[in-house]
């Protein structure tokens, strides 16, 4: 074999051998998104969902206002105090007309108005019970409709206040929420509850004291 030759063929066996010992490189990964990327460290706190949008806390408080109206509607069958009388009825007023107007702002914005029918105002879909906070269980309910006298006037005080402190913190819960109560008129609605029902926890709490 010539020079030449044997140069040729041995060129050839080193061409051959380096592309069979060379694995393939694989494809480079595609970029990953900026939003992959972020640790749930360096995630927003505002992409948590909110617990109240300005539609369920207004959904919600046409319920606990409802459940308000039950417990005041036993007033005059259970105690002859006009104390308690004046009570219930300012009650009674304040929150009818609350209820009618966040049932007219939830319409114009395209939501669903609850009614005021209770039995199904505070169920789900499955049945069961939906209470907002400070809101009586059909338990509580009951104990208060079977009572009367002084027994009734300590056990309505004893739940209406608690009723009122529920409202206060869904009032918190609205106003701590970033993006909710930015309509001028919800955030002067759920300041007015937050000052009203202040108010009146404070009257409950007087005649708490007047109870023997």
């Amino acid at each position: 074999m010539s020079a030449r030759l044997m140069g040729a063929v041995a060129f050839l066996a080193i061409v051959v051998v380096s592309c069979r010992g060379t694995p393939p490189q694989p494809a480079p990964a595609p970029m990953a998104s900026a939003q992959a990327q972020a640790t749930p460290a360096a995630a927003s706190k505002d992409s948590v969902p909110t617990r109240y949008t300005d539609v369920q806390f207004m959904q919600g408080m046409i319920a606990h206002h409802a459940q308000a109206l039950e417990m005041t509607a036993l007033i005059l069958a259970r105690t002859s105090r006009e104390d308690f009388r004046s009570l219930g009825h300012r009650i009674d007023i304040s929150q009818k007309d609350e209820i009618a107007m966040m049932q007219r702002w939830l319409r114009a914005h395209g939501a669903e108005a609850p009614s005021l029918d209770a039995h199904t105002m505070h169920h789900d879909a499955a049945g069961q019970m939906m209470l907002m906070p400070g809101m009586l269980t059909h338990e509580e309910l009951a104990q208060l409709e079977q009572s009367t006298g002084v027994e009734f006037e300590r056990l309505f005080l004893r739940y209406m206040i608690r009723h009122h402190q529920g409202a206060l913190a869904m009032v918190s819960d609205l106003l701590g929420t970033k993006g909710s109560a930015q309509d001028p008129l919800i955030f002067n609605y759920a300041s007015d509850i937050d000052a009203d029902q202040r108010a009146e926890i404070r009257r409950m709490q007087t005649l708490q004291r007047d109870i023997k």
